[in-house]
């Protein structure tokens, strides 16, 4: 008994300082940094198989020993992580532990449409692509929204996330942060603005947002399109043409389109279109919130990304001629 209780013992010490010196070991990293990702609802054996189909781990069973020796088998954080260099065993439970996640970023572009944030998720390896087959209106539901029609709700930034982490997650990010902009903004507007609700400032905003091509003018686009909203003349803005072409729209806009008759037209329909027509910026919600003072009812691009603002028809038409555009009055 005694000689077997010894071996026992003996048999623990070894164990012991084996697990010892393979916790504080770096594992060797073939390449870094090495990106890897623990699924949700992850236990220890599919964590420590996940690490190794990475390329973090050679072998399963001392990483599973050593967590639960630690008493933290239970204590790991699925999501996405980075190791830039080799780390012990000891230092890696520790950042499963304490979630250290990796981050990735993605950039949404003012102007954008829900259609190219999509698309730049969807292109995105960061992400888990959970979005992907969802319809605008699932996808609002998921993230804790309502409605059908996603356009225009979700603000143009630079978002940080977890690698691994769903892409509606990212949208949920982007979508807080326009309420939050949109209602900071609308409390302290300007008075007298042609606007029954904060959506339709948001509308406007997209409008604005696709025709600025100098930031001083924005303040004046905006009050050009809120003067025409004010006498009841329609708006005249190609952008909304165009969005209400959709996929048909080849880069060329043509006469014929202008006078086809749609929800976005707004040659053929007087007052704001029914969405959003792209993702507005802070810039050009401030501008409409706050338009410049001026009676300018037409604007024309001067060629260099400026415009030239006229109160009257007949001064608008002058400069069209003499800025020699074929684009149709605004």
């Amino acid at each position: 008994m005694k000689r077997l209780l010894l071996m026992l013992v003996l048999l623990v010490m070894t164990l012991g300082g084996g697990l010892s010196y393979y916790a504080l070991t770096p594992l060797p990293l073939a390449q870094a940094p090495r990106d890897f990702t623990l699924k949700p609802g992850s236990g220890l054996k599919s964590a420590a198989r996940q690490m190794r189909e990475a390329g973090v781990l050679n072998l399963e069973l001392p990483f599973v020993l050593l967590a639960r020796a630690m008493g933290q088998a239970e204590q790991l954080k699925a999501g996405g992580y980075r190791l830039d260099q080799p780390v012990t065993p000891l230092r890696l439970l520790e950042m499963l532990r304490n979630g250290e996640f990796s981050q990735a970023q993605l950039s949404v572009i003012e102007g954008w449409s829900f259609r190219q944030l999509r698309a730049a998720l969807d292109a995105s390896p960061d992400v888990a692509h959970d979005s992907v087959g969802l319809s605008e209106a699932e996808i609002l539901r998921r993230i804790g929204a309502e409605g059908a029609q996603a356009e225009g709700f979700f603000f143009p930034d630079t978002y940080l996330f977890s690698r691994g982490e769903s892409d509606l997650a990212v949208l949920k990010q982007a979508y807080q942060a326009m309420a939050r902009v949109m209602a900071e903004q609308w409390e302290v507007r300007a008075d007298g603005l042609p606007f029954e609700s904060p959506y339709q400032a948001l509308i406007l905003a997209s409008i604005v947002e696709k025709e600025t091509g100098a930031p001083q003018d924005r303040a004046l686009i905006a009050a050009v399109f809120e003067n025409r909203l004010r006498i009841g003349r329609p708006l005249q803005t190609d952008p909304s043409v165009i969005y209400g072409l959709g996929a048909r729209f080849d880069g060329n806009l043509r006469r014929a389109d202008l006078v086809a008759d749609t929800p976005y037209n707004t040659y053929t329909r007087r007052g704001l279109t029914p969405t959003p027509i792209a993702l507005p910026g802070a810039a050009a919600l401030q501008a409409v919130l706050h338009p410049a003072e001026t009676k300018a009812l037409y604007f024309v691009a001067r060629g260099d990304g400026s415009s030239e603002f006229s109160e009257t028809l007949e001064q608008h038409n002058r400069a069209v001629a003499r800025y020699q555009l074929k684009a149709g009055k605004k």
